[in-house]
């Protein structure tokens, strides 16, 4: 199979961390980077939605959202899509990971798309009992629905949308470290997470 297209969610307003969440600093790095660092090796190319005239740090193409008024991580989705359908040989999929999420697995992007139990299907990550919507492998076949269903202010849930296709789940085990499990999707919305972050990391590196 060939490799899918990456994309980093980064266009939220990170309200419970105060600050940028994707420039926050994790062992030397950002955040991004962190997350960067871990999907590029597992895509054919990697982008970050984020508005334009942001700066990721990262030196990667934006990809801002199409739809205005910060409609959500399915926007990004959409946007990353859309940004697919133009590339010189267009994929059957892409592969979309928050900019928060600084532990994902190296044998994501493998994992997903070897549950694949149709091209038109969305395979979902899901980790420690918990479905990871934004951790997804998206069919470009599914872009001009998204795009009609984000048409409507009341449809941002990503599970809604997700329920109008066929999908899949991939559970991933927790990571073990000195601290106890480690979700390997773990993400980092505010400050107290964003410490404990550090610290498994802080005690991996020891």
């Amino acid at each position: 199979m060939t490799r899918s297209p990456g994309i980093i969610l980064a266009g939220g307003l990170s309200r419970r961390m105060g600050e940028n969440k994707a420039a926050v600093l994790l062992g030397g790095k950002t955040m991004i980077r962190h997350v960067a660092e871990r999907l590029a090796p597992q895509v054919s190319s990697l982008v970050v939605n984020a508005p334009e005239g942001a700066d990721a740090g990262l030196g990667l193409p934006l990809v801002p959202d199409t739809i205005a008024g910060h409609p959500g991580p399915l926007a990004g989705v959409l946007a990353g899509l859309r940004h697919a359908e133009k590339l010189a040989r267009p994929p059957r999929h892409i592969v979309t990971v928050p900019a928060d999420t600084p532990f994902l697995p190296c044998d994501l992007v493998e994992r997903l798309e070897a549950a694949l139990p149709t091209d038109d299907a969305i395979v979902v990550a899901s980790s420690m009992g918990r479905s990871h919507p934004v951790i997804a492998l998206w069919p470009i076949a599914v872009a001009d629905d998204l795009e009609e269903w984000l048409a409507d202010p009341g449809n941002r849930r990503l599970q809604a949308f997700i329920a109008r296709h066929p999908s899949a789940a991939v559970d991933f085990p927790p990571i073990e470290t000195k601290r106890g499990p480690l979700d390997p999707l773990y993400n980092v919305n505010t400050p107290d997470e964003l410490a404990l972050a550090k610290a498994f990391l802080e005690e991996e590196d020891g």
